[in-house]
């Protein structure tokens, strides 16, 4: 299948979660949570014993098992496909890896021109295992949909310039402000590669797909606009056509929400600081909205957490579309049975 074509409708077609992302009318107000799969459940944790993070985004056992553990176990409405931002980095070679307590370090930081050549093009060949892991999981799910993955251009060029994790993106912002033909080339090719990964993801059988630009709410919508956004929209354009929907979303970003739908989004995707009303208010018509519970109050008593996903659920009541989520992903301490109560409490609230 081409990008110029849409797929056959799928048993995931008249699911909740997708009716959602096209503002359809839904039975229930869908839910899954960012970061679902991952080290607050201890069946993850097992499965994870003595397999480093990359290892385990590689092994389509693991990646299909990963996946499906948080659908078992919380009744959410969509799965999201495991794996890691930096992937695809490695699957073209990138000296890279994860290191526990820290996340992605790059041997051979980005900060020339001659750097580039890290990054040549990304095959399906390179990923096979997403292709092998998808065709398992959509077998496994059936009727529940699978959400692609990948990291926006911004968020995976910070790494790659920085070399690692940062709090202030000092050399990245540096390159962004003193070379902006250097680092309008790095997010093209980032954005040419980002859109590979995704389609390899929606050819073999992902329902949507969620790009994470989670640090790009360190920019100001002036520097997003002229310096971000074309990248990012490079990246939605080029998977327009299979019809899947496709979220945008990114942490700290109240003040680009309206420039992040423009990119190309279906479905925006608001962390926890800015109220479901006011986002739509900022972002405009057309779009569905997904969010946007604070990932902290689950740490909070039972009735606490039902009154502010009260508040979430009344603030999204005139949104064209709802997808209910966090505001961020789900923070390894977690309670997991408080994420079970959190789904079960936002069905039966909302139920048609």
């Amino acid at each position: 299948m081409s990008a110029n074509e849409t797929q056959q409708p799928s048993p995931t077609h008249d699911s909740a979660f997708l009716k959602a992302c096209r503002r359809e009318p839904v039975p229930h107000t869908p839910v899954w949570f960012m970061r679902q799969a991952g080290r607050s459940l201890p069946e993850y944790r097992k499965v994870r014993e003595g397999v480093p993070m990359l290892e385990s985004c590689m092994r389509p056992d693991l990646i299909t098992e990963i996946t499906l553990q948080p659908v078992r176990r919380y009744n959410v409405d969509a799965a999201i496909y495991f794996s890691d931002i930096v992937v695809p980095l490695k699957a073209i070679g990138v000296d890279l890896d994860i290191k526990p307590g820290v996340g992605p370090v790059v041997a051979h930081p980005i900060r020339t021109r001659a750097d580039l050549a890290q990054l040549r093009d990304l095959t399906p060949e390179d990923v096979w295992y997403v292709t092998e892991a998808i065709g398992l999981l959509t077998r496994e799910l059936g009727a529940t949909p699978l959400i692609g993955f990948a990291g926006a251009p911004f968020t995976v060029a910070s790494y790659l310039v920085e070399g690692g994790p940062s709090r202030t993106y000092e050399n990245a912002k540096a390159m962004m402000y003193g070379d902006p033909e250097l680092w309008a080339d790095l997010l093209d090719r980032l954005a040419d590669i980002t859109a590979a990964f995704l389609k390899v993801q929606i050819e073999a059988g992902a329902s949507a797909v969620q790009l994470f630009d989670s640090w790009v709410g360190a920019l100001a919508p002036a520097d997003y606009r002229r310096s971000v956004m074309p990248a990012s929209a490079k990246v939605l354009e080029a998977v327009a056509g299979y019809g899947v929907p496709r979220i945008h979303f990114g942490v700290g970003s109240g003040e680009l929400l309206r420039l992040m739908g423009e990119a190309g989004a279906d479905v925006v995707g608001v962390d926890w600081r800015v109220p479901l009303d006011e986002a739509a208010r900022r972002i405009g018509p057309g779009k569905a909205l997904q969010g946007n519970l604070d990932p902290t109050v689950l740490f909070a008593p039972k009735e606490t957490v039902e009154e502010k996903t009260r508040e979430v659920l009344d603030a999204a009541a005139d949104l064209e579309g709802h997808v209910f989520n966090l505001g961020h992903g789900v923070m390894p301490s977690i309670d997991p049975d408080a994420l079970t109560r959190l789904a079960e409490y936002v069905h039966t609230q909302t139920a048609r």
